[in-house]
């Protein structure tokens, strides 16, 4: 094998073996950020991660706009309002083991907007002393005063 054939050779299996080691990875930064999407609502959505998984959940509903305008659609149906869906947490996650370890997987991007976009992605939840958890959900996100914020998610 010439020079040039064992360098490309050592090339391609180097490229392999970093695929298939981050392949398996559950880094926020390569779960989180899809193509067109607002790094800003990738961060957010890292420290909602964060704060879940601190069983923050006032931290984790940072990232909701802070309105009586704000939709939550569940399996129980549509909760209005910042401190009624936080309060939905609250009762559905009483304790750090109720709520687990969440991880998202953003999946597509729509921009809708200067200032609004689609999210559709998947939840997990990890929980060691009961059955794991997950789904799908759709998120409206709108930049409000600067900041991106979700105005309506619908999880399931």
């Amino acid at each position: 094998m010439c020079k040039v054939g064992l360098r490309l050779a050592w090339v391609a299996a180097a490229v392999a073996f970093h695929c298939a080691t981050a392949w398996g990875q559950s880094d926020p930064s390569t779960t989180l950020w899809v193509e067109g999407m607002p790094s800003e609502v990738a961060e957010t959505m890292r420290r909602q991660q964060e704060a879940w998984n601190r069983a923050d959940l006032e931290g984790f509903m940072n990232g909701y706009l802070e309105s009586d305008e704000l939709m939550f659609i569940g399996k129980s149906g549509v909760t209005y309002g910042h401190e009624a869906t936080l309060q939905r947490y609250i009762t559905g996650y009483p304790d750090a083991a109720a709520m687990g370890t969440l991880s998202f997987n953003n999946l597509q991007w729509i921009q809708l907007g200067r200032n609004a976009g689609w999210l559709m992605g998947q939840w997990a939840l990890s929980k060691p002393q009961s059955e794991d958890a997950s789904g799908m959900y759709t998120l409206l996100w709108r930049k409000v005063s600067g900041a991106w914020v979700i105005v309506a998610d619908h999880s399931s």
